[in-house]
Order: structure tokens, then sequence, then C-alpha cells
């Protein structure tokens, strides 16, 4: 599971840049954004499907993969906001993560 996490992590990484990367760049024509977010997505499927296959191979469920993706994503993208776009972290993003760290816990509770 532990190289699941790591490529689960890695792969948002990628999509994370792929998604909002351009956001600073104003100027940027948005057809150079779209080719340039579809090379980086590239290397995110690259990560993305093998971490799915590791995982579900070792008895993670589909919703249990999809939930972990979501958790990992919003933590990737809540350290991308306040470094790279450097937009304020506020205390409600907090307590709206915590709410789906329970909802995680809830999916993997036996």
């Amino acid at each position: 599971m532990t190289r699941t996490i790591i490529l689960l992590v890695l792969s948002n990484i990628f999509m994370t840049f792929a998604w909002y990367g351009h956001l600073k760049k104003t100027g940027f024509p948005l057809w150079k954004a779209i080719l340039i977010s579809w090379f980086i997505a590239l290397f995110e499927y690259v990560l993305m499907v093998p971490a799915n296959r590791l995982g579900y191979q070792n008895g993670m469920t589909g919703f249990q993969l999809k939930m972990t993706q979501e958790v990992i994503t919003l933590i990737v993208f809540a350290v991308f906001a306040v470094f790279y776009l450097k937009e304020p972290f506020h205390w409600r993003y907090l307590v709206s993560f915590l709410f789906l760290l329970g909802a995680v816990y809830f999916m993997f509770k036996k």
C-alpha cells in the first residue's frame, strides 16, 4: 500500500500542475496552456494507472482507491495553492479536510 500512496502523491503533483499551473500566466494563450497541460497529464497517467493497479491487487477496493486519491489531491492542492498560487489557507479548509479524513477512516473501517 505504501507504493500505491507514493505513486498517487506523485501523480497528483503532476495533475495539479497540469490543471492549475497556468493560472498565474494570464497572458499565456489558452491553446498553449491546454497542450502543455496534456503533456504534463501524460506523466500523471503513467503514475496513476500503476498506483491503482497495485492498490487493487493488494486488497484495496475501487472505493478505497478513489477516496484515498481524493484526500491526496486535496493535500497536494493545498500545498500548491499556498506556495505556488500564494493563496491564504483559511481555517474552514482545514475543517473540511478533517471531515474528508473522517470519510476515509470510515471507508477503511472493517
